[in-house]
């Protein structure tokens, strides 16, 4: 039985919304699942994602390939790496607490980065919300009647 992770659609018609799931490669998209590992929101910014680190790479290490999207989300939360510093303690190379500290000082680097470019994205925001426009972006009615 092929197992994928991978995500599944929820929200509303253009108003997306995902859980990281464990699946059969063979269900539906929407459908029945092993495992839920997580939560991915697109919507706001930068993208909320919540993942259970542990699970995913449990899932990797059984054998779960991710999807291409997945496979980028596990890259940003660091999964990838951490079962990358895995496998040199597996072979030999380094023992595990050095691959933690490797891990965590990459965790708190990378935490810095996002952070950053946080405050980077809040600073370029027009006022106003969404178009620039005062209001909230929403367009001035339109009166009624005569000239």
């Amino acid at each position: 039985m092929p197992v994928k992770i991978r995500l599944q659609r929820h929200g509303s018609k253009k108003r997306p919304f995902y859980f990281i799931v464990v699946a059969d490669a063979r269900a539906p998209r929407d459908g029945k699942f092993i495992q839920k590992i997580g939560t991915y929101n697109p919507l706001t910014v930068p993208a909320t994602i919540q993942l259970d680190r542990q699970r995913a790479l449990d899932w990797l290490h059984k054998g779960a390939q991710p999807t291409d999207t997945v496979r980028r989300i596990l890259s940003f939360k660091g999964v990838l790496y951490l079962k990358h510093l895995l496998r040199g303690v597996k072979l030999g190379l380094f023992d595990e607490a050095t691959a933690m500290d490797k891990f965590q000082k990459w965790h708190g680097e990378h935490e810095t980065q996002v952070k950053k470019r946080q405050l980077e994205n809040q600073k370029t925001r027009r006022p106003g919300g969404p178009g620039g426009r005062p209001g909230g972006g929403r367009r001035p009615e339109r009166k009624e009647g005569g000239a």
